[in-house]
């Protein structure tokens, strides 16, 4: 019987640019939370149930939530792998205090913006998701680690064996749900901090991650290799 092939070692030099593209990926992708958020027309699913704590809870900003939900999410991938969970993957710990980080910086960048009109709202909504769905891109063109959302998807569709986009369109509803039973929880039965601009971003940021994943791929793995 012959041994199982082992994939090649990344050199260091290369993992390391993988890594510094995946953190300026997470950059990117918190300035289009946080431009979103100035909308005031909600946030992407997955940012959502955070969006509304923090609205409730105002002691914690955005990005601090963000990081408690990302905790979260890890402790539901070991909970659901147990000894098949990779404990290199608690690398993504930090990477998600940084996103949170970069969320609140993100917030103080924009803090200039304040959209009244409606239409000014949709735009900063369409922009925001631009700027995610680019960053989002980078990180898959990264291909380092895994964010704690897309990791967690992961977990539930190798343990019930279904296909990752279908677990991934019902994590991003639930996600939804989640965020809408916690508003009228806390907010006498108002929907507060998600309405149509998560639905933009939860229909739109895989098209624009597509688009650019074609648009700077072939430029970027080249410039990763060098």
């Amino acid at each position: 019987m012959e041994p199982a092939e082992r994939k090649p070692l990344i050199p260091v030099k290369e993992l390391f640019k993988r890594y510094a593209l995946f953190i300026i990926s997470l950059f990117i992708s918190a300035l289009g939370v946080a431009i979103t958020k100035k909308a005031g027309l909600g946030v992407s699913p997955i940012s959502s149930a955070a969006n509304v704590m923090s609205l409730k809870f105002t002691q914690l900003s955005l990005g601090n939530w963000l990081i408690i939900w990302n905790c979260v999410l890890i402790a539901g991938q070991i909970l659901i792998l147990r000894k098949k969970f990779q404990w290199i993957q608690l690398i993504q710990i930090p990477l998600s205090f940084l996103f949170g980080w970069f969320t609140d910086f993100g917030m103080w960048i924009f803090s200039f913006l304040d959209p009244q009109s409606y239409p000014l709202k949709l735009a900063c909504v369409l922009v925001g998701t631009v700027v995610l769905g680019f960053g989002i891109a980078l990180s898959v063109i990264a291909n380092v680690v895994m964010n704690s959302g897309e990791a967690f998807v992961k977990a539930v569709s190798d343990t019930i064996h279904k296909e990752f986009g279908t677990v991934k369109v019902v994590f991003d509803i639930s996600c939804v749900i989640l965020a809408v039973v916690l508003s009228m929880c806390f907010f006498d039965f108002k929907i507060e901090g998600t309405r149509e601009g998560t639905i933009i971003a939860a229909v739109c940021t895989g098209f624009v991650v597509k688009f650019f994943d074609r648009l700077v791929r072939e430029p970027l793995e080249k410039l990763l290799v060098k």
